[in-house]
């Protein structure tokens, strides 16, 4: 889907990243990243998820059949806490060629390739999809752009994000 609704998805993120500028804290972040980031992403399902400690928190997900919202997992066994801890997303076109996806968590599910972009060293979000495949670059770039915004509020002490170019 490289163009359709291309327009659309930027206009949501631009709206997304104006209310997330005037989020009051992690639960409104975490509000507002539930209800927007899976038109950004023109994805299948998105979920938030929280670190805490050794394990990570799925604690919203809009998607169309449920994922994980409610669970926790240790940080390094799920691909959430991977890309919190080496602080960069993570592309998986294809599940099942992964050796990092844990698959008995999710042959249950619709999910057959994701993204995982981390929120500083403290959050994630992810999208997902059903169809395996390369992963839309444009999703990527947005969902980033996201995740950078989303990064003072979930870790205020992280350093400031580089931009590329």
């Amino acid at each position: 889907m490289p163009q359709r609704g291309f327009r659309n998805r930027r206009v949501r993120l631009s709206h997304t990243l104006g209310l997330l500028s005037a989020a009051i804290d992690e639960a409104d972040a975490v509000t507002i990243l539930r209800n927007h980031a899976r038109v950004v992403a023109a994805s299948d399902g998105i979920t938030i998820v929280q670190r805490d400690g050794d394990e990570v928190a799925y604690v919203a997900e809009d998607a169309i059949s449920p994922l994980w919202e409610g669970q926790r997992f240790p940080i390094e066994r799920c691909i959430s806490g991977l890309a919190i801890m080496v602080g960069e997303p993570i592309l998986i076109p294809e599940i099942r060629n992964d050796s990092r996806v844990p698959l008995n968590a999710y042959l249950s599910t619709f999910v057959h390739s994701m993204a995982m972009f981390p929120i500083g060293r403290a959050a994630a979000i992810g999208a997902y999809w059903r169809e395996p495949g390369p992963i839309d670059l444009l999703a990527v770039e947005l969902m980033a752009e996201l995740a950078a915004a989303a990064v003072p509020i979930f870790d205020p002490a992280a350093p400031p994000a580089r931009r590329a170019g």
